[in-house]
């Protein structure tokens, strides 16, 4: 473990294995954290990113946990803790689309589900992330980032959208709280809420449609977001706590 690891601690990032997910995990290694690469299912991709960091010199381990699976993600941050060092770092980013459907033709599993991955999951993950940075647990502090979207304000016309868009709502909400509860004992709580991102969950309805329509002429890159999250978990937002920032080139 390298000086600077053990500085700047472990920083956990769910759904690591692609997408924004994989940007994050990578620019925070760069930043000096040691980094937990979380993934349900897609074990190659999460080592490949675990590969990129550790061939930059960075720090960095894949976990399998279930975001919605209490077990799963305390196992996850002991083995943070145990192969890295103390958790300082959050990024509630694991997430899941649904079925494209209108409200009247939901499957309540597939609701179900998608609730649990969504927004059970980022509170579970939140919870032990509380009790291993609180100065009240005996930690030193942290952060916690969790990423929503502009569909929490703005839903986007992307047929069968409303449960994600209602997660997403959730989050932003859950943030802010999250901020006010935790606030005296060392931890910021922020959420992030991308645009149009070019990732392989983006529709092509999304990247035609609204994406082209941003102000700024194009869609958003993973990069984006990363750089977003690298700014909020640094010093340099130190007074920045409860705030959702809005990443969608002025969507």
């Amino acid at each position: 473990m390298t000086t600077a690891v053990q500085d700047k601690g472990a920083a956990i990032v769910t759904g690591a294995s692609r997408g924004i997910g994989a940007a994050i995990a990578e620019r925070l290694a760069s930043d000096g954290y040691g980094v937990v690469v979380n993934y349900a299912a897609d074990a190659k991709g999460a080592e490949s990113v675990v590969s990129d960091i550790t061939g930059k010199g960075g720090t960095a381990v894949a976990v399998r946990a279930d975001v919605a699976s209490e077990g799963d993600v305390e196992a996850m941050f002991g083995r943070a803790t145990e192969q890295i060092g103390p958790v300082t770092v959050l990024v509630n980013n694991a997430g899941a689309f649904g079925e494209a459907a209108r409200i009247d033709e939901q499957h309540s599993d597939v609701v179900a589900r998608l609730m649990q991955v969504n927004v059970v999951g980022p509170l579970i993950c939140s919870k032990h992330a509380v009790r291993a940075m609180s100065t009240a647990h005996g930690g030193k502090g942290g952060s916690i980032v969790t990423i929503a979207s502009i569909a929490a304000k703005a839903p986007p016309e992307a047929a069968g959208a409303v449960p994600y868009d209602a997660t997403k709502g959730a989050l932003v909400t859950f943030a802010r709280g999250l901020s006010n509860e935790v606030a005296s004992e060392g931890i910021r709580s922020n959420s992030v809420s991308p645009g149009v991102i070019e990732t392989d969950m983006t529709t092509p309805e999304l990247r035609t449609g609204l994406g082209k329509r941003a102000p700024l002429g194009r869609l958003g890159k993973p990069d984006d977001i990363a750089a977003t999250v690298s700014w909020l978990v640094s010093p340099e937002a130190s007074f920045v706590t409860g705030s959702d920032i809005t990443v969608s080139g002025g969507l």
